[in-house]
């Protein structure tokens, strides 16, 4: 039978973990620098850690891990256990008896579990970053996988709007140094619940919020149709409409809520929560990413409670989501530990790769499939054992080097450096190990001179 993946899945090459390495390292560094340090969790867990904290829609697309055997019974009870196991799969319900784990749906909750876990020992404000897989029983299409990475940064212990105001400047650095034009839209949840606190339809503000998050995908009319099916009356509806239609500058915007949400307590304070972030836009400096406020913007995940974030490329024919986040007041109170604020974001290394690749951003020498930068190559055996120790030299210098493993034409060996992109090899034959030198050959400028080894590593390096 022909091998093959599972949709939804990939393998990478050289070239393309080259681009992708490009892009988790500016990443890392990027969290570095503003104090995050790095964790990691299993790609399991406990299903009941993860279901219920994603919404209806989210906790359809977790991938359950079945049980590895059912235990042992009596020969009746196995009986039941088979037509169980049946039913369990036709309707995908969790019984303990088949599930017990789930492959993780995002880095966040998994991270409140983490912290609950290790609360004594940690130290807060707590500043984490985590580059790890995730998995979702997705659809497959562009931009859109059943495996995928995320980069998260999270902050928690902290109620401070400065942390918002960071990962700003973190967005703006990191898809400045990515060359990707990005808008990153921002809205507060406390301005949605006080929408459906105007609306007299605050027990449905999970309703209102999923419907009003698909405005991008179904249009004002999908939206419309949404949220009647989801039991809002038509004279909220009606009173909504204005909003979602919202546009202007950021501060027209802010003018028209401060009249919708006058009577609205919690309103008022997501507005102060917006206007902190964008009055200080200019002191953190931005200057690559623009900043804009949608109140559409909901983001499907119960959990948020303050700021959220989504930032799409402002560029090209793809500009899916690469970017996603917020503020979330209490993920680990329902673990057991209450009163720990957070907010985080989460880069989707997967689509900013395909945005990268469509608008041609990565440079021209990252998608090397090799990271050598000397092939040394010889004429026969003689030469073998002296090439060997002279890698070994060369590697303790900190340069990448290959040796060709086997007796060849010296025509194969050139060959094989020029597909791999290797831009030097090192020729080594009788004179060379009577000189103690080495014939070094420029693979780009074609340009060849005879050095010793001082010299080579000078030009190597």
């Amino acid at each position: 039978m022909k091998p093959s993946i599972p949709r939804g899945t990939r393998d990478f090459g050289p070239a393309e973990m080259q681009k992708r390495q490009y892009i988790f390292n500016i990443l890392k560094t990027n969290f570095q620098l503003f104090g995050y340090a790095p964790i990691e969790t299993p790609s399991m867990e406990n299903i009941t850690t993860l279901t219920g904290k994603y919404g209806e829609e989210g906790d359809q697309l977790i991938y359950k891990v079945l049980n590895s055997r059912i235990h042992e019974s009596k020969d009746d009870k196995k009986e039941i256990l088979k037509k169980e196991f049946n039913i369990a799969l036709e309707k995908s319900y969790n019984s303990e008896l088949l599930t017990e784990k789930a492959l993780r749906y995002d880095l966040t909750v998994p991270f409140a579990r983490y912290v609950v876990m290790n609360h004594h020992s940690l130290t807060y404000p707590f500043k984490r970053y985590q580059i790890q897989p995730v998995w979702r029983a997705d659809k497959p299409q562009k931009g859109r996988y059943r495996e995928f990475y995320q980069c998260d940064a999270d902050v928690i212990g902290s109620d401070s709007l400065v942390n918002e105001l960071e990962l700003l400047a973190m967005m703006d650095k990191s898809f400045s140094e990515l060359h990707i034009p990005v808008v990153v839209k921002f809205n507060n949840r406390k301005i949605l619940s006080g929408i459906a606190e105007i609306l007299n339809a605050s027990d449905q503000i999970i309703d209102i919020t999923v419907a009003i998050d698909k405005l991008d995908k179904i249009g004002k009319e999908g939206v419309v149709k949404e949220l009647l099916e989801k039991g809002i009356s038509e004279t909220a509806i009606k009173q909504l409409e204005p909003l979602i239609d919202l546009s202007g500058s950021n501060n027209d915007k802010v003018t028209v809520l401060n009249t919708f949400l006058s009577n609205s307590e919690i309103g008022k304070k997501g507005i102060e929560e917006i206007n902190f972030l964008l009055s200080n836009l200019k002191t953190i400096n931005i200057q690559h990413i623009k900043v804009e406020l949608d109140i559409t913007l909901a983001r499907g995940l119960n959990y948020y409670t303050g700021t959220i974030f989504e930032a799409k490329a402002n560029a090209g024919t793809f500009t899916p989501s690469i970017l996603g986040g917020g503020r979330y007041d209490d993920l680990t109170g329902i673990f057991g530990l209450k009163g720990l604020s957070g907010v985080g974001i989460s880069f989707g290394v997967d689509r900013i790769y395909d945005v990268m690749e469509e608008l041609n951003l990565f440079p021209p020498d990252v998608n090397k499939v090799s990271t050598t930068k000397l092939l040394l190559a010889y004429f026969s055996e003689a030469e073998q054992a002296h090439c060997i120790g002279l890698a070994a030299k060369l590697r303790s210098k900190g340069i990448n080097t290959e040796v060709y493993p086997d007796v060849a034409k010296m025509k194969k060996q050139f060959e094989y450096a020029d597909k791999k992109q290797i831009p030097f090899v090192g020729v080594i034959g009788s004179n060379e190990i009577t000189n103690n030198t080495i014939m070094l050959k420029n693979m780009l400028a074609g340009t060849q001179e005879e050095v010793g080894f001082e010299t080579l590593t000078e030009v190597l390096k």
